[in-house]
């Protein structure tokens, strides 16, 4: 049997075990196993998605989506840098796959693209200047201190700001997690809004210049503390792929190699139990 022969047979075997054979909605996942490539973006965003100085893909949502691709018989991963802003446009012009991004699974973006069932879970933190001279703790602070905080591009810590009353000249947007050291280290912003993980991750990287603000409150909305859960993003008519992925996420998420991989990149124990506590439908319901 030729190679492209028998890659038919193995993607319509899986298919068929899959419940999705002779449906058009079942060709995305096909045409991806028979090529043997699937197309993955990143935000270049660490601990989520990045590409090391090697020009390696790293972080939770590589790590993981790198063992479903081997689950599912898929041998390349072709990856993609962009933007965060661009990610979901990037899926709806089919420019990729799969974002391996752990994006926060928010209503209005379940409106606009489909996620897999949550992969992680993590919550606020705050990157404010060497030493804190502003004294600032919590987001809710700048909603009435006039002080100006920093975003980036796309993210959902937009939403939490609004909730929260701050003002939108108090809002900074920068198009990407690099430029929130410089952004903040020359009083640009006075902070910048990002998960607890990120912001972990700026303050090593421009120690001297920045640190995580000490005592930091989650922000509460709605009464709720806001914690957010990541998933990988797919096209909205891409539903073979996105059901494939899920059950592969499901099963590895009960091993001790996808806990090894949260703890690798900074996620507590707790950041893993509450990822199985909500459900990606819950989620796009609000």
């Amino acid at each position: 049997m030729n190679k492209t022969l028998k890659n038919g047979f193995l993607a319509a075997a899986t298919l068929a075990a899959l419940g999705l054979a002779g449906g058009s909605q079942a060709a995305d996942l096909a045409e991806i196993q028979q090529s043997g490539t699937l197309r993955v973006a990143v935000a270049n965003e660490i601990p989520y998605g990045y590409m090391d100085l090697d020009g390696q893909a790293k972080g939770v949502g590589p790590d993981v989506i790198q063992h479903i691709a081997d689950a599912l018989g898929i041998q390349n991963i072709q990856w993609t840098t962009t933007s965060f802003g661009s990610l979901i446009p990037g899926l709806q012009a089919d420019r990729y796959d799969v974002v391996a991004a752990e994006m926060a699974i928010l209503p209005q973006r379940c409106q606009q693209v489909g996620f897999s069932e949550p992969d992680s879970s993590y919550g606020e933190g705050l990157l404010v200047a060497e030493g804190n001279p502003e004294n600032l703790h919590d987001y809710a602070t700048f909603a009435q201190s006039g002080h100006k905080i920093a975003i980036m591009a796309g993210a959902d810590q937009l939403e939490m700001l609004q909730a929260l009353g701050v003002p939108a000249d108090q809002i900074v947007t920068i198009a990407s997690n690099a430029d929130a050291i410089s952004t903040v280290a020359t009083g640009r912003a006075d902070g910048y809004a990002a998960t607890s993980l990120t912001v972990s991750q700026l303050a090593a990287k421009g120690k001297g210049k920045v640190e995580a603000a000490a005592e930091f409150k989650d922000p509460v909305v709605d009464g709720v503390p806001v914690r957010s859960w990541g998933g990988f993003t797919f096209a909205q008519d891409s539903k073979a792929l996105r059901k494939a992925v899920n059950q592969e996420l499901a099963k590895f998420k009960q091993t001790d190699a996808w806990k090894q991989i949260l703890t690798q990149y900074g996620f507590s124990e707790e950041d893993a139990t509450q990822s199985f506590a909500r459900t990606t439908a819950q989620l796009c319901q609000g």
